[in-house]
């Protein structure tokens, strides 16, 4: 992922931050009718994922709601190292694009964040007992406030924000504009 390429070699941090991308979806999830069919042209995201090795697999019939799997991104940054957060988020990416795993089910978190290296008895008990919950809620309280209507969004340093899955020299420009240091010079 171009964030991973971006906090490798620059002098940044990385906060993952909570976004509910559609808060209508209930507890359950949601049945849905596919959106595109293997027949229809690659959107410019898909073309993107080819060239990055991520795979966007086409036929979605359900959507998950998603707040279970933030609560356990949230357990990842307190409990896990920088690489599992990183680990976590793409094996999420994949469980919702490529493998349509429903990441609104206890079972499918605690399994890829055991995968990804973490406690997964911590995880179960911590999303069992609700313990992100307020965390969560929270952090999607304040991505909205700041303006984030989509995923992902990258906001540098509380000044700049970049929408969208964008080019890694999109991120690299805007590290140069703040002023931020390359690793190793």
């Amino acid at each position: 992922m171009e964030v991973e390429k971006l906090q490798n070699n620059w002098d940044v941090d990385v906060e993952w931050a909570p976004f509910f991308l559609d808060p209508t979806i209930p507890p359950e999830g949601r049945e849905r009718t596919p959106q595109t069919t293997e027949d229809s042209p690659k959107s410019h995201l898909e073309e993107r994922g080819d060239a990055l090795g991520i795979e966007f697999r086409r036929g979605r019939s359900f959507t998950p709601n998603s707040h279970l799997s933030l609560q356990a991104a949230e357990f990842a940054r307190e409990h896990g190292t920088r690489d599992q957060q990183h680990e976590l988020h793409k094996a999420l990416f994949k469980g919702h694009f490529t493998t349509f795993d429903n990441l609104g089910e206890l079972d499918v978190l605690v399994r890829i964040g055991g995968e990804v290296g973490l406690d997964s008895t911590a995880m179960r008990e911590a999303l069992t007992a609700g313990t992100y919950v307020a965390q969560v809620d929270e952090g999607i309280a304040w991505s909205r406030s700041v303006g984030v209507t989509g995923i992902p969004t990258f906001i540098l340093n509380d000044q700049y924000a970049v929408v969208g899955a964008q080019e890694y020299e999109v991120l690299e420009q805007v590290m140069e504009k703040l002023g931020a240091k390359r690793l190793g010079q």
